[in-house]
């Protein structure tokens, strides 16, 4: 699962919440450029975002946080997080996005969906006026 807001990883865990059964094991990745464009804020809302999985799916099966601050675009850390665990699948949320507007996914999800060769699940969060 890749999250950057505590209202991704509600809405995500509220799609996995049907899907995952005790035993399984979710990996959970927020990911920051670092350098100057992360601070200690972006580090925080970041765990804040794990947190959320933590405490909503963490009765019923292990969930692993990973918080990447290492310089990659977040698509790159995503994929790597999945393939070095063998994931069934990638979760990631997208903005729906109003009728003028020509960017379907953001991009973060579209990297993902055309890098990755694991399944992925795109789950649309809430609209963007």
């Amino acid at each position: 699962m890749g999250t950057n807001s505590v209202h991704t990883s509600a809405a995500l865990c509220d799609y996995l919440s049907k899907r995952v059964d005790t035993g399984d094991v979710v990996h959970v990745v927020n990911s920051h450029p670092g350098g100057e464009q992360t601070d200690s804020d972006d580090a925080r809302d970041g765990n804040d975002a794990m947190n959320v999985v933590e405490s909503r799916l963490g009765d019923h099966v292990t969930v692993e946080t990973h918080q990447y601050i290492r310089g990659n675009e977040a698509a790159e850390d995503i994929i790597k997080c999945a393939e070095d665990r063998n994931a069934d699948e990638i979760v990631i949320g997208v903005r729906k996005r109003n009728p003028t507007s020509k960017i379907v996914f953001g991009s973060t999800a579209q990297d993902v969906l055309l890098t990755s060769n694991i399944p992925m699940a795109v789950v649309p969060l809430e609209k963007i006026p």
